[in-house]
């Protein structure tokens, strides 16, 4: 009896432990497919596409991989933007190791379509779109061929890399593709709403938030953390804007230029300082200028401030090239920083030539920038030693006269100034003014 006891103990502790087991892995099966303990990372592609996002979704993303993130979810919101950035942006996606998604949250225009057929899976909100994707340049117009081909060519790619059809992907970026299923007429871009993304199998699914897209996702229980633009990262999308970038540079030339003709240092010069600053600090942040940029502008800065002291004006003129270069290099598209430079050039001769219209050439501030007093016995100057016996002398100058300086008249070493020119070292020069103890010569 009691061995029968013994056994059905045995055979019922069994029995449990294996109930027990069953259980564990039923359990964990469905945490595993609710995605309990998974790490998700929600990063938001918003407002235009352009080196500043780069900058953050390369922050973003790394980020994400060195915290072991199984998903990343970018919620997408754009019009587009720079053809440059979305490629850079492009590779980077492709780059990743963990599974992506693009939740379209409203649009996904241009670049912004390129971006999430990147990407391995697409969802979308019902009223969300994407597509029209053509290359269009900064005065609205369309692109050349060669750059438009290109383009066309990233598309395809795009689609191709995650088994979707690449002939939709080609007629977002090519109005000469004719679709009339999905109203593109020829002459028209392909966009497509949520049904019809479907449909050519552009979208896994339309969902209503977040929340949706993760129990779609099957991941409503994992752990999800948000990304979020740093103050600078704003700053630097701001100021990389194609648009802001002329404006700061027009207002650095007018501000620098409006101080040369002031005296002592005052608003127009801290203003164009500020707008050089927030431009170099802008592409800096942006990962667009380095430190190379950055001393190349002080070397040229420290060119033209010396040539306040040098003669011939090489330096200056080297000064400027190197400021100039070193906007160039803080620009990815050395085109658009050109043309950001042209503007703001006109922009400046235009300002000046007002500037000097309204204040007139003879006073304002325009007229600091010639010494017009004069110390002449005309106007009631006189001196305690007026040496009129010098006019007429011969000597050589020992110092260049900038438009002072020294010159040596026979044995006598003379403190002498020019008509208003420059005179370099070792030129013969004339005595033909003397008021008291200023000395006014002319080269021989």
């Amino acid at each position: 009896m009691n061995g029968d006891r013994r056994r059905q103990f045995r055979i019922s502790v069994l029995l449990f432990v294996v109930m027990c087991s069953i259980f564990s892995m039923i359990s964990s099966a469905s945490a595993e497919e609710n995605g309990s303990g998974k790490n998700v990372y929600v990063i938001p592609i918003e407002d235009e596409v352009e080196k500043g996002l780069e900058s953050f979704l390369n922050r973003a993303t790394e980020e994400a991989e060195e915290a072991g993130a199984d998903h990343i979810i970018f919620e997408i919101d754009t019009p587009g933007g720079a053809v440059a950035a979305a490629e850079q942006i492009g590779e980077l996606l492709q780059s990743l190791e963990i599974e992506t998604t693009s939740y379209i949250v409203n649009r996904a225009l241009s670049a912004g379509s390129y971006l999430a057929l990147n990407t391995d899976n697409i969802y979308m909100n019902p009223q969300a779109t994407m597509g029209a994707s053509g290359v269009i340049t900064q005065d609205g117009t369309a692109a050349d061929e060669k750059a438009q081909s290109a383009w066309l060519s990233a598309m395809r790619s795009a689609a191709e890399s995650k088994g979707r059809d690449p002939q939709y992907a080609a007629a977002m970026a090519d109005s000469s593709i004719h679709m009339p299923e999905y109203d593109a007429e020829e002459g028209t871009y392909l966009t497509l709403g949520p049904s019809s993304a479907e449909e050519v199998g552009y979208s896994n699914g339309t969902v209503e938030n977040r929340s949706d897209l993760l129990e779609a996702l099957e991941l409503q229980d994992a752990s999800v953390n948000e990304s979020e633009m740093t103050i600078a990262e704003h700053i630097a999308r701001f100021i990389t804007n194609p648009v802001v970038v002329p404006i700061l540079l027009s207002l650095a030339s007018i501000g620098l230029i409006v101080e040369l003709f002031s005296p002592g240092f005052g608003i127009p010069g801290i203003m164009g300082v500020l707008a050089l600053i927030l431009f170099f600090y802008g592409h800096v942040v942006a990962g667009l200028a380095g430190m190379e940029a950055i001393i190349l502008l002080i070397l040229g800065i420290g060119l033209i401030i010396a040539e306040l002291f040098l003669p011939g004006g090489i330096a200056g003129l080297i000064g400027v090239g190197a400021i100039i270069a070193s906007l160039m290099m803080s620009g990815r598209d050395i085109g658009q920083m050109a043309m950001s430079l042209s503007i703001a050039f006109i922009v400046t001769i235009i300002a000046s030539v007002i500037l000097f219209k309204t204040m007139g050439g003879d006073k304002g501030f325009f007229r600091r920038m010639v010494l017009t007093d004069q110390t002449s016995s005309e106007l009631g100057y006189v001196s305690s030693e007026n040496r009129l016996e010098l006019i007429g002398l011969e000597g050589r100058t020992v110092t260049p006269l900038r438009p002072s300086g020294s010159a040596l008249f026979g044995d006598e070493r003379l403190d002498v100034v020019t008509e208003g020119g420059f005179i370099e070292k070792d030129k013969l020069v004339k005595i033909v003014k003397v008021e008291g103890v200023r000395v006014v010569v002319r080269e021989l």
